[in-house]
């Protein structure tokens, strides 16, 4: 089926969609930035320039979208029925290039963060982002320790001068 928009419309409709800030990953960061993460961003140093960047917890995270990235089984992953081949090889494409990502990041020992983009809608989010921050915290932290509050953990180990 040929396109129905002229070669200037279509440019401009694609050049709307965004790899950065969108609206999931600013969800991610404004969340982990409140529980007192440090983080950077698309670092391109490393395979997939990943979205987040937690150097302290070795960690890295991907915010995928759950179209592009062909998350497996997702109501919002659905193929487009103008050039369905096209999207196919895409997406297709997009799975393979994740995955040699993560496997080069786990060779080089970054722990791997995927967060699916429906996990972020309304009803999973709070559950999505309290699971985030208990994983990265355990991976820095003793299992004893890891669910009492940073301040109190500063306290109990003098950290902190009056």
């Amino acid at each position: 089926m040929a396109d129905t928009m002229t070669k200037e419309q279509r440019h401009y409709v694609m050049s709307r969609i965004r790899g950065k800030d969108t609206r999931p990953e600013m969800l991610v960061r404004e969340y982990l930035h409140s529980k007192g993460f440090r983080y950077s961003l698309h670092r391109r140093n490393l395979p997939g320039s990943p979205d987040l960047v937690l150097r302290k917890y070795h960690t890295v995270i991907f915010v995928n979208g759950c179209f592009w990235h062909g998350h497996p089984g997702c109501e919002y992953a659905t193929s487009p029925k103008t050039r369905p081949e096209y999207w196919a090889e895409k997406i297709r494409r997009n799975k393979e290039r994740d995955a040699a990502d993560i496997e080069l990041l786990n060779q080089k020992g970054w722990n791997v963060i995927v967060i699916w983009e429906c996990e972020l809608k309304k009803k999973q989010r709070e559950a999505t982002l309290e699971r985030l921050e208990k994983q990265l915290r355990i991976q820095l932290e003793p299992e004893s320790i890891a669910h009492i509050t940073p301040s109190v953990r500063r306290l109990a180990m003098g950290n902190i001068s009056l």
